[in-house]
């Protein structure tokens, strides 16, 4: 089955777990694409939690900067993307082309082969940030929601554990 869900919602809205039962839910081998990348021992833990939630039937790859080459890689399965506001950081941090990074991305989620569901953080519902790299990753983060929103078949928001369909 072809199709492809993103899921947005803030910090600890239950974005991942929704996410994660969307794809239990079909049939076939899940690959699950991490981009973030352990800088401490709470994120560390936190990683770990993760793998441990999913259990054994997961393959787990990471892909903190090159995120389309994984997805080209994953044929016919289907992938969980978790998620998309640490790739977005990555690709700050690493000073690459957010805008070449996004058409890459979504020209791989409309070449995959198998079910993909997408998890981004909604960060432009704060403040405006007072300094310019926190603008620059908020308007990148949100560009990218954007764009990936514009090519998934279904779009979903989370809030408080709640799912609320957008599209699709």
């Amino acid at each position: 089955m072809t199709s492809s869900l993103l899921v947005l919602g803030g910090a600890r809205s239950g974005k991942s777990r929704h996410a994660q039962a969307a794809a239990e839910a079909l049939p076939g081998a899940r690959l699950f694409i991490a981009t973030a990348e352990i800088w401490d021992a709470e994120m560390a833990d936190r990683i770990a939690r993760h793998r441990a939630d999913r259990g054994p039937e997961w393959e787990t790859v990471e892909a903190p900067i090159d995120l389309p080459g994984a997805l080209a890689a994953a044929r016919g399965k289907t992938v969980l993307v978790d998620c998309l506001t640490l790739w977005a950081s990555n690709l700050l941090l690493a000073e690459r082309d957010g805008e070449a990074a996004a058409d890459a991305l979504c020209a791989a989620i409309q070449a995959h082969d198998g079910a993909i569901i997408l998890v981004a953080n909604e960060v432009g519902l704060g403040i405006v940030p007072d300094n310019a790299l926190a603008r620059r990753f908020r308007d990148l983060a949100g560009t990218l929601n954007q764009r990936v929103a514009a090519v998934a078949d279904r779009v979903v928001f989370v809030a408080a554990g709640l799912p609320l369909a957008l599209k699709g």
